[in-house]
This record gives C-alpha cells, sequence and structure tokens, in this order.
C-alpha cells in the first residue's frame, strides 16, 4: 500500500535526540562527545588506515561495523556535547530588498489522483519547508512571510522592498507598506546563539519555544486565526448602494470556524484591498461575498449587488493558519528536523591537558555514550583523550641527560622491544621535551604486519629497553618510577598532564569501543598549533 514518512516524523525525531542531551522522557541519561580523529591520513605504512592522496578528493566514510573500529583507533581526542551546544536549525534565508518571498501557505504539495500539485512559486517545490517563506534581518530577528504582495496583476508576490524591525504579536507592514508583504515577527537570535549556531548556511531555532524570551509571541497565538486572504480575482461591475465605489465590512468567512469576517474596498466596481477580522477554530475557510446587505465603513447598513456571472465575481483565497496558529509551534512551522551539534577545542589552560599539538586530524565525528577506561562507568569529563602516553626520561647514553635534547617527530614511528621476536611499535601524536611526555596512538593495522609478528603490543617501562624513533637507537626510556598525574618542569611550574601515570605509561581516557560512533565526516587533513582553536558545527538532518 502506498505510504509515507512525513514531515512532522522527522521533527518529531529531531526533538527526540535534542532532548537526549538531557534525559527528556524515554530517552534516558546521555553523554554525547565530538571527536577529532585520524592523524596523518595520507600514511599507507598499515592498513585500512589512509591513502596517498586523501584530500584530493576526501574519501567517503564508509558505514559498517569493521569500520567503526577503525574509527576508534584513529580517535585522538574528544569534546563533551551539552544542551547548551544543541540546537534546532532552519536554513538562513537572509532578508534582501529586491527579493521575492514565498508566503506561508499550507497547501503547498504535491500531486495525486485527488489533489492538484501545487508548488511554492519561487522555489518550485511541492513543501512548504523548502519554500523562502520567512527572513532573518541584519538584527537577527526571524519573521514570517504572511502575506507577499500577492495580487491578480502578480499572483506570485511582488519584490520586498523594507526590512520588517517590528516585535509586535501581531504581523504588520515594514516600511511604508507599499511593497503590499506582512512580517509575523517570530523570535530573535540571542548573541550566544549566534556565536555558536549561526553560520552561512544556518540559523538557530530557540532552546524552548514558550519561554521569557519568546512567551508573548506563543502565547498571542490563536488555533485557526486567519491572518491573511489573498485576493484572486478582483471583479467587476460590483455596486455598492447606487454607485460603484465603497467600503463594505461584515462580510462572513464561512467555514468550520466562528468569527471571521473580511471588510473590502470597493473602487469602479472592483475589489481594491482587503483586511479581516481572523475569528478562531478554522482549518477551512471561504469568502462569502454575494448580494446581499452589509456594513459601510461607518457601521450603516448597505446593499451590494454582485454580477451573476462567475467570471465578473470577485475571488479570494483564505490562507489557513498551523496547528495552534502562527506562532503556536515554531518547530513545526518553520521545519525544524535539522540539528547542530557545536563544540570548541581550543588550548585553555582547563583543557589543553587533553589535546594534542602539533598533529592533523582529518575526521570529526560523534559518539554517544562512551565509557572510562575502566569499562563500567561513563565518560562524563568536559574532555577526554583517546591517546596513550610514556613519560621519558634519559638512560644517559651518548652523553644525553635530558629529554630535551631529543625529537620525536609527529606521526613519526617508534619502537621498542619488549620481547623475543616483539616490538610494540605506534605513532608520535605529540611530544613535550620539557615535560618528556610522548603521546602516541596505534592504528589496529599493525597487527596485520609480519614486521611486528601480527600482533598489536603495548610499551613497556620494566626493561629499560629504549623507545626508538624513526629506525635508529634511541637514548630515552619509559621513566618507570613516574607516578602522578602532573609535573614539575625546570622551570618550577608545574603542569597538569590530563592523564594519572603509572610506572611512567598512562592509558586513554576512552574504553576502545565504547559507544556508539553516530556521525562521522571525513575531510582534508588540518595541523594544529598552540594559537589555533577548532569551533566544530555538525548539522544532522532528519
Amino acid at each position: 500500500m502506498p505510504a509515507i514518512i512525513t514531515d512532522q516524523y522527522r521533527i518529531l525525531n529531531a526533538e527526540t535526540f535534542v532532548d537526549s542531551f538531557v534525559g527528556i522522557g524515554t530517552t534516558g541519561n546521555n553523554n554525547y562527545y565530538t571527536f577529532l580523529a585520524h592523524p596523518n591520513p595520507k600514511n599507507v605504512g598499515v592498513k585500512n588506515y589512509g591513502f596517498a592522496d586523501w584530500g584530493n578528493p576526501v574519501p567517503n566514510p564508509v558505514d559498517a561495523f569493521s569500520q567503526e573500529n577503525f574509527y576508534y583507533d584513529s580517535m585522538l581526542f574528544l569534546k563533551k556535547v551539552t544542551s547548551d551546544d544543541v540546537r534546532r536549525v532552519i536554513p538562513r534565508l537572509n532578508w534582501q530588498t529586491g527579493t521575492i518571498y514565498d508566503m506561508y501557505r499550507n497547501n503547498y504539495s504535491g500531486k495525486n489522483d485527488y489533489i492538484d500539485q501545487n508548488l511554492t512559486p519561487q522555489t518550485k517545490s511541492t513543501s512548504l519547508y523548502a519554500a523562502n517563506y520567512y527572513v532573518v534581518t541584519s538584527e537577527f530577528r526571524v519573521y514570517l512571510c504572511i502575506n507577499n504582495g500577492s495580487n491578480p496583476d502578480n499572483p506570485d508576490g511582488q519584490k520586498s522592498t523594507a526590512e520588517p524591525t517590528h516585535t509586535n504579536t501581531a504581523p504588520a507592514t515594514a516600511g511604508d507598506g507599499s511593497d503590499g508583504y506582512k512580517w509575523k515577527y517570530l523570535y530573535s537570535i540571542s548573541p550566544s546563539d549566534i556565536v555558536k549556531f549561526v553560520t552561512s548556511k544556518y540559523v538557530p531555532l530557540p532552546k524552548k519555544w514558550g519561554d521569557a524570551t519568546n512567551e508573548n509571541i506563543k502565547n498571542a497565538a490563536v488555533d485557526g486565526k486567519i491572518e491573511s486572504v489573498i485576493i484572486k480575482d478582483t471583479g467587476t461591475g460590483i455596486s455598492v448602494g447606487t454607485t460603484d465605489s465603497g467600503t463594505v465590512s461584515q462580510i462572513p468567512i464561512s467555514g468550520d470556524g466562528t468569527g471571521g469576517s473580511a471588510t473590502v474596498d470597493i473602487q469602479g466596481g472592483t475589489v481594491q484591498s482587503i483586511s479581516i477580522v481572523g475569528g478562531s477554530g478554522y482549518t477551512y475557510g471561504q469568502v462569502r461575498f454575494i448580494t446581499g446587505d452589509y456594513t459601510d465603513g461607518v457601521g450603516n447598513n448597505v446593499s451590494v449587488a454582485i454580477p451573476t456571472s462567475s467570471v465578473d465575481q470577485p475571488k479570494f483565497e483564505v490562507i489557513i493558519p498551523p496547528k495552534g496558529g502562527h506562532g503556536a509551534d515554531i518547530y513545526r512551522e518553520l521545519g525544524g528536523f535539522r540539528v547542530m551539534l557545536y563544540s570548541k577545542f581550543d588550548n585553555n589552560v582547563d583543557d589543553s591537558a587533553d589535546y594534542a599539538v602539533g598533529v592533523d586530524f582529518s575526521r570529526v565525528g560523534i559518539v554517544k555514550n562512551p565509557l572510562e577506561k575502566n569499562g563500567t562507568t561513563s565518560l562524563n569529563s568536559t574532555t577526554a583523550t583517546n591517546l596513550k602516553a610514556l613519560a621519558l626520561t634519559s638512560d644517559g647514553a651518548a652523553g644525553v641527560t635530558t629529554t630535551s635534547a631529543v625529537t620525536y617527530s609527529v606521526d613519526s614511528l617508534i619502537k621498542q622491544t619488549v620481547g623475543v621476536g616483539s616490538t610494540a611499535v605506534g605513532y608520535v601524536a605529540s611530544w613535550n621535551p620539557d615535560t618528556g611526555i610522548l603521546k602516541y596512538y596505534q592504528p589496529v593495522g599493525f597487527s596485520t604486519l609480519s614486521a611486528y609478528s601480527y600482533k598489536q603490543l603495548d610499551f613497556v617501562g620494566t626493561n629499560n629497553a629504549p623507545i626508538v624513533n624513526a629506525g635508529t637507537s634511541g637514548n630515552l626510556i619509559i621513566n618507570s618510577s613516574f607516578n602522578n598525574d602532573s609535573i614539575q618542569i625546570a622551570s618550577g611550574t608545574k603542569i597538569a598532564l590530563g592523564q594519572t601515570f603509572v610506572s611512567g605509561k598512562a592509558d586513554a581516557d576512552v574504553k576502545k569501543y565504547s559507544g556508539d560512533i553516530i556521525y562521522v565526516d571525513n575531510r582534508s587533513p588540518v595541523t594544529r598549533s598552540s594559537s589555533q582553536k577548532e569551533e566544530v558545527k555538525i548539522v544532522i538532518e532528519f
């Protein structure tokens, strides 16, 4: 049987996802983290890791259980995403003078056996949510287009020439109103949301609709209140009393609602303009302007004669509002089925210990509910590292007595003999010669190479075997007596390491392969420096 998944289901899914960040309803308490990953993506030395031309082009991610494991292997560090870092977003449609905007209509649709197709005039879409029916102004206010100046001469609307600025709860014109537009003010984007969630393509919807910043708009909504009626045909030969001109009021809007009425201005036997009292409860409406008695502009009775021929009669289109009325549900009215997650990776004093500088990354992702390294506790820290680390010290060989005399280049291969025929290997993620702390990563592809006995082994600190760098004998060994989470360097400064070292070794903060990776974005490699920050803005469309 023919069936569809509606846009409202997509909006519901977006709402459920946003609510899951704070555990509303049945979603439970969840912890989401963004992560930077995949250093040195042009490395072809290990299987299933990278390729030489990464970036030209950037390869598409693959969704498979096996690939999920590889994504964990290349993860560098993570930043927690809180409910303040998540918003539903909509496409950014800036108000620009001279643009014809679509107006809100509830009947844009495709065609089937009993419904005619009705495309949005400007974007030629069958969906309201693909129309340009709202705008973002230069003051970061969002307005709904209630009327775009549509009339019989301009059935698709007119050019907008005045930017709306009002914050009234009722729809209003902009400027002198000569462009025919009527705008419904919805909300203003807060300064903090501008920083986090505004991009060249998207703007955020409010975090909560109906809170103190926008409750007046929501509370002003009236279910089924008609805010706009379009003149489709002005008619001809209409008489008002003994003349062909005048104001006619109390024209009923029939349908399933109550209280709706229209007032029209007639000049030369044709309808020139219309204004309305919106009433309430309408899901269908029709302006019932027929021959009969009405009132004029000052409340006097007046008889109106409408031509009997259909081609001469005036015609109107009543625009039905969304459920609850305009402004009742901002997410339904503007199509909130996209969600943006925001993270900022910067080298501030609180976060820098978990990050690596000098390494590049070529992947951004989201992981849900990872565990701490003990495997039983949910990860809940603001930042975390997925890198292992070694505290190195000099063994006095070749006259080298300080760690600062040795260089371990980022992405270079390090080795240590850990037994007869057994070698531990890894790649350098960062090296701090002042602290002697080396962070490294071990792609699982090492276990596919005969040179390393088809094993992925840990480094050991009990045999004084040197950490060999780039194929030459090293003269630094693991400081097996170091047991701390901070270190004091020669200048006397105490530096937090972000990891707890035991016998000169520190595990990653995250249990490998825990949680669910729900988003992966490959990109051209970006090298991190001590002065830079990465602002990650991920948009998920449901």
